[in-house]
């Protein structure tokens, strides 16, 4: 057995030894973890990662390697990827690279043989935490002094997002849509592409006037990742644009909207963080498997007084899931419909987008 030459250690003080692959770099992140059991690239290419090390409860990380068109986002910013058993040797024929290849090329660190139950048990029991990755001789008081100094980041939008904007055009579009880029993953633009919706993708530091200059059909609001309170130009936005156009907001979106519209929102013990979430729709009275990846949700509670109304509740812990103001021609979701872990159950929601547009061109 080869000895071990990386090794992490938890704000709490636990200590775990495991071999590194991708880039040989220290990290201190947040750690969290997802139940995904395939979509290991869309993860690690999620911008709603930036700074987090995500542990991985599937014990087998790395088989059918990556693809070039499964990408989330240009350049990953995940802070690193925790795995049990780490496959180099990648059996899928669409196969272009393999994980540790990506993660050395855009300098994200990975560790693989430790006990990534245990792990998620401490996160479950005692909620999100600071983490270090070192390598295996780096001094456990060092190591443990390192993560503990460590602050969370408050700038992580603005470092995700676009820094001018770009386009992605469909043929014989219908409609013009302006999508904040707040971490925006593309698998979001390609659906609304395939619904007829031309699609421009500006900063999130965007103002009202600019975008109305733009005379868009739709706004959407993007994911992203960090605190919605961080991201106080996009919640100033909603609040001058609510009731003037169309406006559809998805997870981090999601929040920015409520807090816009006078809820609040809170962070989470641990967070959502997977692709089999039940989800009520309680307009419809079914319920959907969803996608989710979210630290910070929104307080049902402080709804009561808003213009906002429930419209989907997590099943699991009966946190909010979705919201809406008809008036102001607005409604939100915190799950990703976006997302293929399964059925498509929630592919209606671009369509209600689209519905909503329609109503306004009448």
């Amino acid at each position: 057995m080869k000895p071990y030459n990386k090794k992490i250690v938890l704000e709490n003080g636990k200590e775990f030894y495991g071999y590194g692959f991708g880039a040989d770099k220290e990290a201190v992140n947040e750690l969290v973890f997802n139940t995904s059991m395939v979509g290991y690239q869309e993860i690690v290419s999620d911008p709603s990662y930036t700074d987090q090390m995500v542990c991985m409860t599937y014990p087998l990380i790395g088989n059918y390697g990556v693809t070039d068109e499964d990408y989330e986002t240009k350049i990953p910013t995940i802070g690193g990827i925790i795995v049990r058993e780490y496959n180099d040797l990648p059996s899928n024929f669409r196969y272009t690279k393999t994980l540790s290849e990506v993660l050395d090329e855009y300098n994200i660190p990975g560790i693989s043989g430790v006990d990534t139950r245990m792990i998620t048990r401490i996160i479950r029991s005692e909620g999100s935490q600071k983490i270090i990755i070192c390598d295996a001789d780096v001094p456990y008081e060092e190591a443990l002094k390192r993560v503990r100094k460590y602050n969370i980041p408050t700038d992580m939008v603005s470092r995700v997002s676009c820094k001018k904007r770009w386009y992605s055009r469909t043929p014989n579009h219908k409609y013009d849509i302006v999508a904040v880029d707040c971490g925006i993953k593309l698998n979001i633009i390609r659906k609304l592409n395939e619904k007829g919706c031309n699609v421009t993708v500006v900063p999130y530091d965007i103002t009202a006037d600019e975008i109305r200059k733009m005379q868009p059909d739709g706004l959407f609001l993007s994911n992203g990742p960090g605190n919605p309170e961080d991201v106080q130009t996009v919640i100033t936005l909603v609040k001058e644009l609510k009731g003037e156009l169309p406006i559809f907001g998805i997870c981090l979106g999601h929040q920015m909207i409520s807090l816009a519209l006078g809820a609040r929102t809170f962070k989470m013990k641990f967070g959502h963080r997977g692709g089999n979430h039940p989800v009520m729709n309680l307009e419809t009275g079914k319920i959907e498997i969803t996608s989710q990846n979210h630290s910070y949700a929104v307080d049902i509670s402080s709804l009561d007084g808003t213009e906002l109304e429930l419209t989907h509740k997590n099943l699991l812990d009966d946190t909010a899931e979705g919201v809406k103001s008809k008036d102001n021609k607005i409604f939100s979701v915190q799950y990703h419909p976006e997302s293929a872990p399964g059925p498509q159950d929630s592919a209606y929601l671009f369509d209600s987008f689209i519905d909503l547009m329609e109503k306004e061109a009448e």
